[in-house]
């Protein structure tokens, strides 16, 4: 059965809004070897529709000389999350909508792929299998900034729940990386 790894850039505060606001501390070489450990043992990307419309245009011209991770974005298996995006709206490479969120078809998903699933952003389809207990793993990349506001990873009203910590590490741009693990 597939497990479901989320990977996240967040700020001090919580906000995992677009990370245009990222960029002014770099991408440190060990964060690319950290989401690639991740990415690496991935057969398929799950992914809501802002998401997924903000990743075409960005990686579907994207060659492995201008970044290592193309090959993954381009040729893995896409899963859309929407309850609006037809199937012919999503003509980015290996693209498949499997309609509005239900925590049913995700395990039934979570059954069918051999290997895991990446999740990159997609905060409300994060928040609602967080809720539902569908993820395996959280990497959480967090940036030295607080925004102030914006979209949390972890909204007001949203059941608790416990974690332990997998892994950790820093980096010299200041970030910390956080590999927590859900725990019944």
């Amino acid at each position: 059965m597939a497990a479901i790894h989320v990977h996240e850039f967040m700020s001090l505060d919580g906000v995992i809004s677009e990370p245009r606001w990222t960029m002014e501390y770099g991408f440190d070489p060990g964060m690319g070897e950290a989401i690639g450990a991740v990415v690496e043992r991935s057969k398929g990307i799950l992914l809501g529709r802002t998401t997924y419309q903000m990743f075409e245009p960005a990686w579907s011209t994207r060659t492995v000389e201008e970044d290592p991770g193309a090959p993954f974005f381009n040729e893995t298996r896409k899963y859309v999350v929407s309850g609006t995006l037809t199937p012919e709206a999503a003509t980015w490479n290996n693209s498949q909508v499997i309609g509005p969120y239900d925590a049913d078809t995700i395990r039934k998903l979570k059954g069918e792929v051999d290997g895991d699933l990446y999740v990159s952003g997609s905060g409300t389809l994060v928040r609602a299998m967080l809720a539902d207990g569908l993820v395996d793993g959280l990497h959480l990349f967090v940036f030295p900034v607080t925004l102030g506001e914006g979209p949390h990873l972890f909204e007001d009203g949203d059941p608790g729940g416990k974690y332990a910590l997998g892994t950790s590490e820093s980096y010299p741009n200041g970030v910390l990386y956080l590999n927590y693990l859900p725990q019944a």
